[in-house]
């Protein structure tokens, strides 16, 4: 009953808000030219949270454009970041300096969400996601690097893992959405359907305080910019490609991996990671405390000491 009730969920937001929100301005993110500019400026703001020295490059791809944020040491281990469902890569900024310190940051903004990427192209297929990274990793020529993903981004850095061969080292998941199984809480979940169906600040609220439990430690500047990009955006069906991987999948990851989740979480519970425990031949798990579905910004030292401490 909760997979029906979280597919029917999916399916209600995707078809009513397409159809709201129709335009004839053509981007494939953002309705109008004003808001597209409104909301990279507070990218741009929220950014410089990282407080950390960092460079911007815009890498051609076969889908339009990947923007990609680089930080630390030239000759530490590369370490590629995929952020959560519209948070962009901003949102590393509690992480980012520990992340640095040793290795060389690849935050990738993915490029069917607000952010400063550019889709030219159709929606990517799960097929299409995999050779959109691939051409960026490719472009970088990275190999053996490690990979973290948070949220969207831990399925789909779980995406590129189970493509035989890859180029992945060590694997950290954070709160991966619908990777291990279907959401936990759907019906908790229904704030966010609010949220992008009748955007509000109101709403917008409800849906932190249901998503983290400490949203008082969010930087008013990244909130800006979250709540922009929740308000701006055009929805799309790109979440209802996002299945569970099979058993078979999973078992196919030979890399080790490290999951992490929040108590509080909304997304996934421990049965996820018993299935993550028992399918992944290399994995360790572990289940942070007081830290809700945004566990990097909930709990970062405790997150950031997890990390490094299975990267190094």
């Amino acid at each position: 009953m909760s997979k029906l009730y979280s597919r029917v969920v999916i399916v209600l937001f995707l078809v009513t808000s397409c159809a709201s929100k129709r335009t004839k301005y053509e981007d494939y993110v953002f309705k109008t030219k004003s808001e597209e500019v409104n909301y990279q400026t507070s990218y741009d703001k929220a950014l410089k949270l990282w407080n950390i020295p960092y460079t911007e490059e815009d890498v051609k791809t076969s889908f339009g454009t990947a923007h990609v944020v680089m930080a630390g040491p030239k000759n530490g281990k590369n370490l590629v970041l995929l952020h959560g469902m519209d948070a962009s890569s901003t949102m590393w900024y509690p992480n980012i300096k520990a992340f640095s310190k040793n290795h060389r940051i690849y935050a990738i903004d993915f490029i069917m969400e607000p952010n400063k990427s550019n889709l030219t192209a159709k929606p990517l297929s799960s097929d299409d996601i995999v050779t959109f990274y691939n051409e960026v990793f490719t472009h970088y020529k990275l190999k053996d690097f490690d990979i973290i993903g948070a949220s969207r981004g831990g399925w789909i850095a779980t995406l590129l893992a189970v493509q035989k061969p890859n180029s992945i080292d060590k694997i950290v998941l954070l709160s991966p959405a619908q990777t291990f199984k279907f959401l936990d809480k759907p019906r908790k979940t229904t704030s966010a359907l609010m949220l992008k169906l009748f955007p509000s600040e109101k709403k917008f609220s409800k849906t932190l305080n249901t998503f983290s439990t400490h949203p008082e430690n969010i930087s008013r500047i990244y909130k800006r910019q979250f709540y922009l990009a929740n308000k701006y955006a055009k929805s799309n069906s790109s979440m209802l490609k996002m299945m569970p991987f099979s058993d078979k999948e999973l078992e196919s990851i030979q890399n080790s991996v490290l999951v992490l989740i929040g108590d509080k979480d909304v997304i996934n519970s421990e049965e996820s990671l018993e299935r993550a425990h028992k399918h992944l031949k290399n994995s360790k798990t572990k289940v942070v405390q007081d830290a809700g579905h945004f566990l990097t910004i909930d709990q970062p030292k405790t997150v950031n000491d997890a990390v490094i401490n299975f990267l190094d």
